[in-house]
């Protein structure tokens, strides 16, 4: 079994979103996010976690140790009967118990579920059956991400020359319908890796933190639609302190990180209309940077 980690963490993602919409907001008619009080568009943290959790699924093949809880069409409780066959505990036995059985199914949790052992979980789920494991907090915490510059939101008509109906058909010999998109948008999210959670809590381990690296880059490779348009993750830029609890402030290292558009009189089109610096000057010398891309 692989290594826990021992090292404090933070990092920087920086992608880009072409001709597309990167996280639709449905109280808004699905079009981007956007902070109405200055412009900037708004990807949460849930959907780039989901694009984490998609690849892990999608390399893994759910191999033992690397299932996924929260996955789409799949009911928690699936998930949950899991622990109770594998660690043989009957609902008779779940109803007189008196928070023993807690732990081990929590233990089981995280060893078998990536997403667990990564990001956490609230599994109220066992509440139901009188086993309360309550909120496994996960090691890896990854905040929204911002666009660099404030978005434009077009939306554009498209047409359809199939109809829905016959009766469509006589009326009419095409469909209308609408797609919300942004012509180019830079986005920066930023991340934390704790070595205590991952030491007292979930086991997070060395080989979980090659998969999240790998997983991080590549999370819009095999995400591809025609809603999404053209997204690439540009940078992955992470900060390794030498020690289990940090040697500086978050914020320092992440303000070392500068993204500044070379023509301010046009707006930006592609990732090369922006040049991203890192001060290495400022990063004390007991964490190191690494520029995964």
């Amino acid at each position: 079994m692989s290594e826990i980690i021992k090292n404090r963490y933070e990092f920087v993602i920086l992608f880009d979103v072409e001709n597309g919409n990167p996280n639709g907001d449905p109280d808004a008619g699905n079009m981007p996010r956007i902070d109405a009080e200055t412009g900037y568009g708004i990807v949460t943290d849930v959907c780039l976690k989901r694009k984490i959790r998609n690849y892990v699924e999608t390399v893994k093949a759910d191999s033992e140790g690397y299932k996924i809880y929260i996955k789409d069409g799949v009911p928690l409780n699936t998930s949950d009967k899991l622990a109770y066959k594998e660690l043989g505990i009957t609902e008779e036995e779940a109803q007189k118990s008196k928070g023993e059985k807690d732990s081990k199914i929590r233990d089981f949790m995280c060893e078998n579920f990536f997403d667990i052992r990564t990001f956490g979980a609230v599994m109220t789920t066992f509440v139901k059956a009188k086993l309360n494991c309550g909120q496994v907090r996960g090691p890896v915490q990854i905040g929204f991400a911002r666009s660099v510059d404030p978005i434009v939101q077009q939306e554009i008509t498209i047409t359809r020359v199939a109809v829905t109906t016959e009766k469509d058909f006589e009326k009419k010999d095409n469909e209308m319908g609408r797609k919300h998109i942004i012509p180019y948008a830079l986005y920066r999210a930023e991340g934390y890796i704790s070595a205590n959670l991952a030491k007292t809590v979930t086991k997070f381990s060395e080989k979980d933190l090659e998969l999240l690296w790998e997983a991080i880059i590549n999370m819009f490779e095999h995400d591809h639609s025609a809603a999404r348009g053209k997204m690439s993750v540009r940078e992955l830029i992470v900060f390794k302190h030498i020690s289990e609890f940090g040697n500086t402030q978050a914020y320092k290292l992440f303000d070392t990180v500068t993204i500044k558009r070379n023509d301010e009189t046009k707006p930006a089109r592609k990732y090369a209309d922006y040049t991203v610096s890192v001060d290495i000057e400022k990063i004390p010398k007991e964490v190191q940077c690494i520029r995964m891309i």
